[in-house]
C-alpha cells in the first residue's frame, strides 16, 4: 500500500460561460478536494472551462448556415481560453497553493478555431502539457477542430506516498476526452506509453457509460478516473437553448453526471454519482497495476505484434 496516492473526480459544470465564476468555482472544489479529503491530483469534466453548449445548434444547416448562428459562435468563442493565458495561470496559481496536481477539460482558442482540450497543471511546473480531443463526436465537429498526434502526452509525476510520505510514488497520467475512449487505438497508444493514471473528462451521463470506464480499466490495467458535468438549465445563460422551450425550468437537468473512480481489475472503488455537485475520492495503490499485468497487458505478453501491427504519428 506503500505506492499509493489519493485522487478525486470532480462532478460540477461550468457557471453560465461566465469565466470568473467558474474559475471561482474550481478554486473552491479544488480546495475542498485538497483540505477535506487529502487530494493529491483532480480531474475536472470537459468543457469545465469555456462550457459545453449541450442542445445548442448554432442554427446550422446542410448548406446553409444562419446570422443567428454566427452570433451565437461569437458568444462560445469569446468564452473559450487561450493556452497559455491568465486563466490557465489562475488555474497554475491554485495547482502551486494547494500542492493538487490539475487535469482539466476546457474550450481552447486558437485564433479562429476552437479545440476542446484537456491540460495538465502540475503544483511545481505548471502548465505542463495539453490533449487535444482528436475527434469531435456528431454535431461538436461545427464547433470544434480536430486535435492531432502531436497533443498526445502521457505526463510522468512523482507524488509523495499518501500511506508512507517518505516514499516517492512515480505516476504516469493520460487523458482521453468523451468519446474519444471509443476508439480502441488511441487506448491502444495509451497503453503502449504506460499510462497508469488515465483520466476521462466527459459529459456523457449515460448509464451505459460505467460500463465504458470499467471496461477499459480492466482492458489497460489503468486507474480510470472519469469527471462528468452535472448541469441544470440554471447553470446555462437564460436564452441558452434547451431540450423542450415550452417547458422552461431552473432545475432542468441538461447534463446528469454519473462520474466515477474504476480499478485496474475493473472494480468501482467510488461513484457513480448523480449529485448536482460532488467530489470523489479513492486511494490509488499503483501495485494494483502490476497485479493485473500478471495475467493480462494489452500491449505486451497478451498481444500478438507478429499478427497485429500499431503505427502512431504524433506528428503535428
Amino acid at each position: 500500500m506503500a505506492n499509493t496516492i489519493r485522487a478525486s473526480v470532480i462532478q460540477s459544470c461550468t457557471a453560465r460561460f461566465n469565466l470568473s465564476e467558474t474559475l471561482d468555482k474550481f478554486e473552491k472544489l479544488t480546495r475542498l478536494a485538497k483540505e477535506r479529503d487529502g487530494s493529491q491530483l483532480v480531474v475536472f469534466p470537459e468543457g469545465f472551462i469555456g462550457g459545453y453548449p449541450k442542445w445548442s445548434t448554432f442554427s446550422c444547416f446542410v448548406g446553409e448556415r444562419t446570422s443567428e448562428g454566427r452570433d451565437e459562435f461569437i458568444k462560445y468563442h469569446n468564452a473559450a481560453v487561450e493556452i497559455p493565458s491568465p486563466a490557465t495561470d489562475r488555474i497554475a496559481e491554485v495547482s502551486k497553493a494547494t500542492g493538487v496536481f490539475v487535469v482539466m477539460g476546457v474550450i481552447e482558442r486558437d485564433v479562429g478555431t476552437l479545440y476542446c482540450t484537456a491540460i495538465f497543471v502540475d503544483p511545481v511546473e505548471g502548465l505542463v502539457a495539453k490533449h487535444r480531443k482528436l475527434l469531435p463526436t456528431a454535431c461538436e465537429r461545427l464547433i470544434w477542430g480536430q486535435g492531432d498526434g502531436s497533443t498526445l502526452p502521457v505526463v510522468a509525476k512523482k507524488f509523495q506516498s499518501s500511506v508512507e510520505p517518505t516514499r516517492t510514488v512515480e505516476t504516469k497520467i493520460s487523458a482521453t476526452i468523451c468519446w474519444e475512449n471509443y476508439m480502441p487505438l488511441l487506448r491502444t497508444y495509451y497503453y503502449s506509453l504506460g499510462t497508469q493514471i488515465y483520466c476521462v473528462p466527459t459529459v456523457d451521463a449515460r448509464e451505459t457509460w460505467e460500463s465504458s470506464m470499467r471496461h477499459i480499466a480492466f482492458e489497460g490495467r489503468c486507474f480510470v478516473l472519469s469527471a462528468c458535468q452535472f448541469a441544470t438549465e440554471k447553470d446555462y445563460p437564460p436564452d441558452h437553448p434547451v431540450a423542450d422551450a415550452s417547458n422552461r425550468n431552473p432545475d432542468n437537468v441538461m447534463i446528469n453526471g454519473g462520474s466515477l473512480i474504476v480499478s485496474p481489475l475493473g472494480k468501482v472503488l467510488a461513484g457513480p454519482t448523480r449529485k448536482p455537485e460532488d467530489i470523489l475520492t479513492a486511494d490509488l495503490d499503483l501495485d494494483d497495476i502490476v497485479r493485473g499485468k500478471f495475467d493480462l497487458d494489452a500491449v505486451g505478453h497478451y498481444s500478438r505484434p507478429d499478427v497485429f501491427q500499431f503505427k502512431a504519428n504524433i506528428s503535428p
